[in-house]
């Protein structure tokens, strides 16, 4: 198993590749544009995209789906369902049927089980993805900051509470943000000052 990064779309997200080289398998975690290129890093790695994982409904994070579901109709697209009103709205294009995931539970991807976290608070519906070892953040927790609380459906107490919960996972992980550059866990709990805030008793 192998994670690539890819940054994509016209403002920079990063869009996640989760290779099963083994299967020939591919899982998609917010591909937020340039269609073209997450085609063709999938043909040159041999890998069919098996599934989408959207970790909420901005269109800077799905600005490529309905492109990818063209290249292969068959993949399943996860969403929140909180996330779902955004749906045709300027900041989610239409990107097909999708499949409700939110807080508990649990996908399998080869070797790897992703764990849902709901984490409110940019989105209503955003989530985060953790594999034990690797959590996706979309835009709950960047590097040495947060998402954005004034869009439409932002809270900041809601994220503030959503920043808490990933703070108390237990040990370290390898975060992987929707936006900026790669940290850890731990990394962000020493110099975040957000999530410094949202951990402090």
């Amino acid at each position: 198993m192998i994670i690539k990064h890819l940054t994509v779309g016209s403002i920079g997200t990063n869009c996640y590749l989760l290779e099963d080289e083994a299967a020939g398998l591919c899982a998609a975690v917010d591909p937020g544009g340039s269609a073209q290129e997450i085609l063709s890093a999938l043909a040159a790695d041999g890998v069919s995209l098996s599934m989408i994982l959207l970790t909420h409904g901005h269109f800077d994070h799905t600005g490529a789906v309905a492109a990818l579901r063209e290249a292969y109709p068959g993949v399943k697209v996860y969403l929140h369902p909180a996330d779902r009103a955004m749906l045709g709205t300027p900041v989610m294009p239409a990107i097909g049927e999708t499949v409700d995931y939110g807080e508990g539970d649990t996908l399998s991807f080869g070797p790897l089980t992703l764990r849902v976290l709901h984490t409110p608070g940019h989105t209503p519906g955003g989530v985060c993805l953790d594999t034990g070892e690797v959590l996706f953040t979309g835009d709950t927790l960047f590097q040495g900051s947060m998402g954005r609380t004034d869009l439409g459906g932002g809270s900041y107490e809601e994220l503030m509470a959503s920043l808490k919960k990933l703070g108390s996972l237990p040990g370290d992980r390898q975060v992987c943000p929707g936006h900026m550059g790669l940290t850890t866990l731990e990394a962000e709990r020493k110099s975040n000052y957000y999530l410094m805030e949202a951990m402090a008793p």
